[in-house]
């Protein structure tokens, strides 16, 4: 059973909509309907703040006109004058919208992969005592750190949950893809008795195995820590030195400036950049949809299209863009099985898993070579970076580094550059590759670039 429904319900239900639309002159349709639930605990210097638990379920189905045009309506309530209705609102919308090039459905097959891993049944075990007890021990772990520097665990969080979907075409695609993920994180307030900082980490992953609660809360209190007394440093040119948390948030712009649609709507630094070199030689930068157990992956994407992996960029030459079927259509090549779409949205294109290729340094070899740097922890504004021109200016906050020695924490600083400036001003690349979410990077060194101070 998923729900109120049984999986063959939910399929029966689906082919009748497409039937629907079809009959209604329509060339072509198709359905997602997914549901999920979850469960999460919060606590606040050892007391509960938040328990939750909920669930959720809909459907939405898609219209397609032979001339490019295409609508969708979704829903919450599959009886069947509500499906009636929303059948009757995707043509209406259909019908009403703007004719566009490449709007197609994929008609090959739909390829279940069960190597990819992406459900646990070990977070579907879970129950309400065990996630007390982990937000517990992280509570404890974080008040016990750090010499008695840690005024207030202001959170201690778990949650979990599971998802499911369904996707169906009027081309003969179905079936069915499941998956299970948990996160924890740790937010605390701590003082040297001058100053005072707030701060946290974080984990989440398909994997239960892979969150230690400890580690998270002592991560949360020693990054809260080693930044109190933060100050500027002295305006001026350094090596920039980024830990992996921070560089994925990098990491994730670039990847966006690699989605077709960005690039047809002139919204790219990357547009007739492929072949071409925009980052140094140390960067290879990849998409891929299929690593076992993580956030971004899955059998096929939001279209049925198989997905994969996609070198974006090569030895720091630009290689590929990312494609749904719409813009591969535009641009004579195949679709890279990166359609993303919701029950209420029209397909569109987003990174799967995107990582920044490891290199071989270790963290501790990277930062004992630099003479004068920063070791770079948070970038504040990253939204505001242009994505045509690559021009950014944003907060920072990190510490010292002094002849190959992390010293004194820093504050209110600002680093200026361009986007294409800094990627080929990347010289080393850490063995350290981690991920956060769907994104992945290792600890990475920018050269030349100028922090402003005091």
């Amino acid at each position: 059973m998923t729900g109120l429904y049984s999986s063959k319900e939910i399929e029966l239900i689906s082919e009748w909509m497409i039937e629907e639309v079809l009959r209604s002159g329509a060339s072509g349709a198709d359905v997602l309907y997914s549901e999920g639930a979850g469960s999460g605990i919060s606590l606040k210097d050892g007391e509960i703040e938040e328990c939750v638990t909920g669930s959720t379920s809909g459907i939405g189905v898609r219209t397609i006109m032979s001339d490019g045009r295409q609508g969708i309506s979704y829903g919450n309530r599959l009886d069947r004058p509500s499906l009636k209705e929303l059948v009757e609102w995707s043509l209406f919308n259909c019908r009403n919208a703007e004719p566009e090039e490449g709007i197609r459905l994929y008609d090959g097959k739909l390829i279940s992969d069960p190597s990819i891993d992406l459900e646990d049944p070990d977070i579907a075990a879970l129950t309400p005592q065990k996630r007390m007890e982990f937000c517990r021990i992280m509570s404890e772990s974080a008040m016990s750190a750090n010499s008695g520097k840690v005024l207030s665990v202001r959170s201690a969080s778990w949650h979990d949950g599971w998802g499911s979907s369904f996707y169906c075409t009027s081309t003969g695609l179905n079936g069915w893809e499941r998956g299970s993920s948990a996160s924890c994180g740790v937010t605390v307030i701590a003082s040297d008795g001058k100053n005072t900082e707030m701060g946290g980490h974080g984990l989440e992953s398909r994997r239960l195995d892979e969150l230690d609660i400890r580690k998270v809360a002592l991560e949360a209190v020693d990054k809260t820590v080693r930044a109190l007394g933060g100050r500027p440093i002295k305006t001026g040119p350094y090596t920039i030195v980024i830990e992996p948390e921070t560089a994925v948030l990098l990491i994730d712009v670039i990847g966006d400036l690699f989605c077709a649609p960005e690039i047809h709507k002139g919204r790219s630094m990357m547009a007739d950049r492929l072949g071409t070199k925009v980052a140094s030689s140390c960067v290879t930068l990849i998409d891929d949809g299929r690593i076992p157990w993580k956030a971004g992956t899955g059998s096929w994407d939001a279209e049925g299209v198989p997905t994969g992996r996609t070198l974006l960029i090569e030895d720091g030459n630009a290689r590929s863009y990312l494609y749904n079927l719409q813009y591969a259509f535009k641009d004579g090549v195949v679709s890279t099985g990166n359609a993303c779409r919701g029950m209420s949205s029209l397909p569109d294109v987003g990174t799967s898993n995107l990582l920044l290729q490891a290199g071989s340094e270790t963290p501790v070899s990277i930062i004992s070579a630099v003479k004068s740097g920063f070791y770079l922890t948070e970038m504040m504004g990253l939204h505001t970076i242009d994505p045509v021109s690559g021009d950014f200016s944003v907060g920072a906050k990190g510490l010292l580094i002094e002849n190959g020695v992390i010293t004194s924490p820093v504050s209110g600083v600002t680093i200026a550059s361009n986007l294409m400036d800094f990627l080929n001003n990347i010289v080393a690349v850490g063995s350290d590759l981690t991920f956060f979410g769907s994104t992945a990077a290792p600890t990475l060194v920018v050269e030349n670039i100028v922090v402003a101070g005091e």
